[in-house]
């Protein structure tokens, strides 16, 4: 199916063949993670050229699509491949390829090379059944992560032991790894959107922890905001304008929904609230799949572009009060015909660590 969907677009695009090199590309057409290689894919077959390293692994895990190959001269192999097929014109990854790399294509290989941009990228924008299944299943081990912690979690750990704390419970859980850098951070710290633990008790007022694992390559993101010490009316009044903003956002979202649209109703709940009046200052969310941010993008400069069911995307307002702290709630959703498919179960009531 996916190589279908590419050489559909090859047929448009009026190219014999594509060069991929960009690793997450490879990993998704492929089913297949490696480096120092490459897939080479014409109209009629598909090679996966990589080396001794991964070979063995390739001929079992690979798609079967692919004819998994290792070449000692990868030059000479392909350019027997052009010579037999005829190839004139190949494309390539613009958005990722370097100006040097192709222009050694270019002068070692005798055909046009054709910038195809983001054209794989774009077909990763709808997710299969089986892939929706590996990030549910990275997102469950996220939320087991958070359940453990709340259990053992104390005033008197630091940001880094919760972060620790987390990241030991994903990767025990069975995580290949984490998705991105673990995110929490405390008191005025909680106010810098992508703060880094810091080895400090954890301070009073928010705690803001934005973690996710990996499964099989595919990305979990969930933000989990909770209060040290007793919340006051202060910290529970913005707490649940974040809350309210997030529920009325993921109430809009269904296929066929604006991405600007999704954004501007999160971004005026918390807009109208005087003193919280441009304290949202990033969007509303971004899609994820093989890589943490992928597109589409849930914005204010996103009205237009439609939501497709497949698609996966994260759903994380948030009021930052710099200096003083901050609050983020964060789910992620599949895009369905009926609404959205949540693949987030932690709960979003507000805790408090006493």
């Amino acid at each position: 199916m996916r190589l279908t969907k590419l050489r559909n677009k090859m047929t448009e695009l009026s190219v014999d063949a594509v060069i991929v090199l960009d690793e997450l590309n490879q990993h998704y057409l492929s089913e297949f993670a490696f480096t120092d290689g490459l897939l080479f894919i014409t109209k009629e077959k598909a090679y996966l050229i990589t080396d001794f390293r991964y070979y063995e692994m390739a001929l079992n895990k690979a798609n079967k699509s692919f004819e998994v190959v290792m070449p000692e001269k990868r030059k000479e192999f392909i350019e027997k491949i052009i010579s037999d097929y005829g190839i004139k014109t190949i494309g390539f990854e613009g958005g990722s390829v370097s100006y040097e790399t192709y222009r050694n294509y270019c002068d070692n290989y005798p055909c046009k090379f054709v910038n195809i941009g983001d054209t794989i990228e774009v077909i990763r924008q709808i997710k299969s059944a089986d892939e929706i299944d590996k990030m549910q299943k990275a997102q469950d081990i996220t939320d087991a992560a958070l359940a453990g912690l709340l259990k053992v979690i104390t005033p008197n750990m630091t940001e880094l032991d919760v972060a620790v704390e987390l990241e030991y419970a994903m990767r025990k859980g069975g995580a290949d790894s984490f998705a991105f850098e673990t995110i929490a951070v405390s008191g005025d710290a909680s106010a810098l959107p992508h703060g880094t633990p810091r080895n400090v008790k954890l301070k009073r007022g928010f705690l803001t922890m934005d973690f996710g694992a990996k499964f099989e390559g595919y990305c979990a993101d969930m933000t989990r905001t909770i209060v040290i010490g007793k919340a006051d009316e202060e910290i529970k009044k913005l707490y649940n304008t974040v809350l309210r903003a997030q529920t009325e956002a993921l109430n809009y979202l269904r296929e066929g929904a604006d991405c600007g649209e999704a954004d501007k109703v999160a971004r005026d709940i918390i807009d109208s609230v005087p003193e919280y009046k441009g304290a949202f200052g990033h969007s509303l969310g971004h899609s994820v799949g093989l890589f943490i941010h992928e597109s589409p993008r849930l914005y204010s400069r996103g009205f237009g572009r439609k939501l497709n069911a497949g698609e996966i995307v994260t759903v994380e307002p948030g009021i930052y009060l710099f200096g003083k702290y901050g609050c983020r709630i964060e789910d992620m959703v599949a895009i369905t015909k009926g609404g959205i498919h949540n693949f987030t179960h932690s709960p979003k009531d507000l805790i408090e660590i006493l």
